[in-house]
């Protein structure tokens, strides 16, 4: 039989991702932490203002519409943005330009899974190193490392945690490859390491309009670097990879600031009252900086409750994988889906 696929490629597991119902099923959906909340209307009156034109034309290269929006929000030279079909392109530009067979690749985990399918899609060296019990990053052991790519995702997923500050900033010091922090939930945080992108040439910061912004079927992501880091970057990405629609209602939801920040302050006060009912259940719950929950059932049941929610046509997130074997991943609903899910849970414990 022809084999068609490098030997990298043939050897690999694919990247799973959510469950995804299908259009108009009535399921409660909080297994990919999608915003429970419309995009902003100034994002979907630019989507209903489409001109033809626009699509009969190949798009920005570069996306810079929205680069110069997000450059004013965020504070950073236009040209320290790179534009991507989502932030997980991104990442995958980095691997194409910084990683071959023979360089190393590290994170801590548990973290984003997708992490491991780039590597091993640049036949690259996978180097995990375990986070500790309560999740204090394993900052010498990931110096001594010093790979040619460093992730480190904070807010982390799926523990929900943010890697405090100085030890990123002491890997940003210490680490010769790129040090690349995915902070695709950074908008249900306190803090960030905007601040790193400024000092070192090798920090990139990744964020997405997936979580904070409700977009997460536009597909849209961004990174922020200094022009040497994007330099190379640009290299390798997609001739025109950012397509018009997605730049142009993009670039009005990233502008309404206060639209956004109305609909993470709901998210956030669902988040503290949904981890007082599951700490009155019982369970274990991880302090979060996302829009979601890191729980772990008391009865140490937690892959039969996901089934039985599943059942129930309620989609939540659990990983047969070590160190997370015993706990669930749940997105932040609005107050009435959060509701239905604790009742549905306390008729099954």
């Amino acid at each position: 039989m022809t084999n068609f696929f490098r030997a990298n490629v043939d050897a690999m597991a694919s990247y799973v991702p959510g469950e995804q119902p299908k259009r108009g099923s009535q399921v409660i959906k909080l297994n990919s932490n999608e915003n429970p909340y419309p995009p902003s209307p100034k994002a979907l009156a630019a989507l209903q203002n489409i001109d033809g034109e626009w699509l009969r034309r190949y798009p920005e290269p570069f996306g810079d519409q929205f680069r110069h929006a997000a450059s004013q929000v965020l504070k950073v030279p236009s040209d320290w943005i790179i534009v991507g079909n989502g932030s997980d392109e991104i990442l995958n530009v980095v691997m194409r330009a910084c990683t071959e067979p023979g360089r190393k690749v590290v994170y801590p985990t548990p973290t984003y899974v997708l992490y491991r399918t780039l590597t091993e899609m640049q036949a690259a060296d996978v180097v995990e190193i375990p986070y500790t019990q309560d999740y204090q990053l394993p900052v010498a052991e990931l110096i001594a490392v010093d790979g040619a790519v460093t992730f480190i995702a904070s807010p982390n997923s799926p523990s929900g945690h943010v890697v405090p500050s100085a030890d990123l900033e002491k890997l940003a010091s210490q680490l010769s490859g790129v040090l690349v922090i995915d902070e695709a939930y950074v908008d249900f945080a306190e803090a960030d390491a905007l601040a790193l992108v400024k000092d070192y040439e090798n920090v990139m910061i990744i964020r997405t309009l997936s979580k904070g912004y409700s977009l997460a079927g536009l597909r849209l992501g961004f990174g922020i670097a200094q022009p040497k880091l994007l330099q190379g970057l640009f290299k390798v990405k997609d001739s025109y990879n950012i397509d018009a629609i997605a730049c142009t209602v993009a670039t009005a939801a990233i502008t309404d600031q206060a639209y956004k920040n109305a609909c993470v302050a709901k998210i956030k006060a669902s988040r503290t009252q949904l981890t007082k009912e599951f700490q009155q259940l019982g369970f274990q719950v991880w302090e979060s900086h996302t829009n979601f929950l890191l729980v772990q059932p008391s009865q140490q049941n937690a892959a039969y409750l996901y089934q039985k929610l599943k059942e129930q046509q309620i989609l939540i997130r659990y990983f047969p994988h070590p160190g997370l074997l015993d706990k669930l991943r749940i997105t932040i609903g609005t107050d009435e889906q959060n509701q239905i899910l604790v009742n549905a849970i306390k008729a099954l414990l």
